[in-house]
């Protein structure tokens, strides 16, 4: 009798062969996708989407404001030498720029207050990297520096008057009282979210001190640098403001916080309405054109802002 062949027939190689294309095809796919996910995408906004997005609504926020102001004058919710129409503070603006006196107050206010930022931030950088690296320091100094972020700079008017004087070194002094804490906190902020690794890292390359606080500590801290610059800017306004309006000398000349208190002094609401506005027009100009760029820069070099 013949023998009949039981033998299990053997699993063509085809579908094996087959296999490895589309396990290729599928890991080039996936490597792909990753590269698309790291890839940062630079392209420019249109000019025309720029406007809409981000000039357009403060116009149309700026119009509501003295379209709701005016016809709060119309109805005469209060007296009118309390509140004056938008007309009598453009009135105000006219006459201070035909006098030559409009530019004068900004800039007299303007150059002290970024003065001070850049002595507060020659300051505050180092004692932030201080404070944030030496455990001992951060232990005595970290709750004084909390302490004096959270004291209104007002205060420091009056015993810097009576140091100092009525002169310009009363102003800095108030500012940097202000602004050193918060330029400070915001670097030890920014130092205390650097993961471990990236620090270990710097110091088996041989990054120590000095040079690894600048090419290390310094990079990777910047977020939260930046957040602390912008609220030492802040901090910094708003005290040179609170110096101005209580420190009056001749010597002083008139800034934006004297031409405040002047207006209060002489009971002309549209001259207080017109230094408010000058304040504020001053502070989110410094903040669209030195610290929002600077806020996205930093974004984008961290793949964090996928437009420009």
């Amino acid at each position: 009798m013949g023998s009949t062949d039981t033998t299990t027939p053997a699993k063509s190689d085809v579908p094996a062969q087959a296999e490895g294309p589309r396990d290729a095809h599928d890991l080039a796919g996936l490597e792909a996708g990753l590269d698309a996910l790291d890839t940062v995408q630079t392209r420019r906004t249109p000019l025309r989407q720029t406007l809409v997005q981000k000039v357009l609504p403060p116009i149309t926020a700026v119009v509501l404001v003295l379209v709701v102001w005016q016809v709060l004058v119309w109805a005469k919710v209060t007296d009118s030498y309390k509140l004056p129409a938008p007309s009598a503070v453009w009135d105000e603006v006219e006459a201070s720029w035909r006098q030559g006196t409009l530019l004068e107050y900004i800039w007299t206010s303007v150059q002290r207050g970024l003065f001070g930022f850049l002595m507060a931030l020659a300051i505050g950088t180092p004692l932030g990297l201080i404070v944030a690296r030496i455990r001992f320091v951060r232990a005595a100094i970290g709750p004084i520096l909390s302490g004096l972020q959270s004291l209104p700079s007002v205060a420091w008017v009056p015993p810097a008057v009576i140091w100092l004087g009525l002169n310009d070194s009363m102003m800095y002094a108030v500012i940097l009282l202000g602004a050193v804490p918060s330029i400070a906190n915001g670097l030890v902020a920014g130092v205390d979210q650097i993961p471990p690794l990236v620090l270990r890292a710097g110091r088996t390359l041989g990054a120590r001190g000095l040079r690894g606080a600048w090419h290390i500590v310094m990079p990777a801290a910047l977020p939260g640098y930046v957040a602390g610059l912008k609220q030492g800017w802040a901090f910094s306004w708003r005290s040179l403001m609170a110096a101005e309006i209580i420190a009056q000398s001749p010597d002083l000349g008139i800034g934006l916080g004297q031409l405040l208190e002047a207006g209060r002094t002489n009971s002309s609401m549209s001259q207080v309405f017109l230094a408010i506005l000058l304040i504020l027009i001053v502070g989110i100009a410094i903040d669209l054109l030195i610290f929002s760029p600077l806020e996205r820069w930093v974004l984008r070099s961290r793949g964090l802002l996928v437009k420009s």
